[in-house]
């Protein structure tokens, strides 16, 4: 059984799908494990690091991916960059799928079978898979340092012999795992936080955290969770009634963040201009949701840009990846636990059981067609 970890293709992206802790951990299953020279390099890890956990460091991505049976990367790889790997090999990624047809038939078509890991369901069992939690964690609390970063002034109340200097007003919105971080981090760093949201469940997780809690608490609002603990799209009635309970607050916030997400749907537009305008110069608007259109009417993606009232609308790209080290730390030990229910520890071989519950909530493509039910192609 051959694994294999080729360098990423999108310049942007800093993170590696294994580190020396995870190579040994696969090598220990029974797996050569195949690193491109370089790949680790953006997260700080060298190639002779990986050759001392084991592995085989290959000069470029056609020698690292020749016989390979499972290929791990962190974005999902073009199905013309596996050439040389074995027929119906496993691609293990973070797959975005969402509005990606054409991608997942190319996948298809290729043979392998593709897995994507922010399709794992969150039970117990895939706690210690969970994609999604293990990055937005991290983004949650670069959020707030970079937020910090660009309002240029202290967050916590200072008391000093020249006068006082009063704590910064921090507004999460959104409180899933990542705005739940920014929470905790702001509330470390000293600063005033309050947050929403439109799950009803997150009332008493963000007081439990000592931020006060703002939301137009109706009946559509006690109804405003899915069965997987994720927000329904509201309404544009409540929409337009949050909006009007949000917009006199954010007027007086030094730094807000944004983490608004619904899965497979673009970002909810929570700041509008007019709320952005609202806002005193030097504030600060950091959108996490600038990959999926925003939650921000103003952010731009992968800039930092400062409105003609001296606002700031911080919208980096790939936020977990701006903590490199750690993010593929997290996101390695991810897709080990998830490779170590795939393998067959007997015959040491790639062998998935199609009907585990795991297999078919992640499954996208295999045997020369996409299977998930979600992304079947439309007639």
């Amino acid at each position: 059984m051959r694994i294999s970890v080729p360098s990423e293709t999108d310049p942007r992206e800093s993170r590696v799908a294994a580190t020396p802790e995870t190579v040994k951990k696969l090598s220990a299953l029974g797996a050569e494990v195949a690193i491109q020279a370089g790949a680790g390099l953006t997260s700080g890890v060298t190639d002779a690091e990986y050759a001392a956990a084991g592995a085989k460091v290959e000069p470029d991505a056609a020698a690292t991916l020749a016989g390979a049976d499972v290929v791990l990367t962190v974005r999902r790889p073009a199905a013309s960059a596996l050439t040389g790997v074995a027929r119906a090999a496993a691609v293990i990624s973070i797959m975005d799928p969402y509005g990606a047809d054409a991608a997942l038939a190319e996948l298809a078509h290729a043979g392998v079978s593709a897995f994507a890991m922010e399709l794992m369901p969150r039970i117990t069992r895939a706690q210690v898979m969970d994609v999604l939690s293990s990055q937005a964690n991290l983004a949650g609390y670069r959020a707030v340092i970079d937020g910090a970063a660009e309002y240029g002034r202290a967050l916590p109340m200072m008391m000093t012999a020249a006068g006082t200097v009063p704590a910064a007003k921090i507004f999460i919105m959104g409180v899933g795992v990542a705005g739940l971080q920014a929470i905790a981090t702001a509330r470390r760093l000293g600063a005033i936080v309050t947050a929403t949201d439109v799950r009803p469940a997150t009332k008493e997780q963000v007081e439990s955290l000592g931020a006060k809690f703002l939301a137009v608490e109706d009946e559509e609002f006690q109804q405003a969770q899915t069965a997987g603990g994720y927000a329904k799209e509201m309404s544009r009635e409540y929409q337009a009634k949050q909006a009007a309970l949000t917009a006199a607050h954010i007027a007086k916030q030094d730094i807000v963040v944004t983490t608004a997400l619904i899965p497979g749907r673009p970002a909810p537009k929570l700041i509008t201009a007019d709320m952005v305008h609202s806002m005193r110069p030097g504030s600060v608007i950091v959108d996490l949701a600038v990959e999926r259109g925003g939650n921000c009417e103003l952010a731009k993606p992968g800039e930092v840009f400062v409105t003609d009232n001296g606002v700031k609308i911080v919208g980096h790209l790939n936020i977990a990846g701006r903590l490199p080290a750690t993010a593929s730390s997290l996101y390695a030990r991810n897709l080990l636990a998830f490779v170590d229910t795939l393998v067959d520890k007997e015959k040491k071989t790639f062998a998935p059981n199609w009907d585990d519950e795991l297999v078919k909530a992640t499954l996208l493509t295999r045997d020369g067609a996409i299977v998930h039910p979600n992304f079947q192609p439309k007639v």
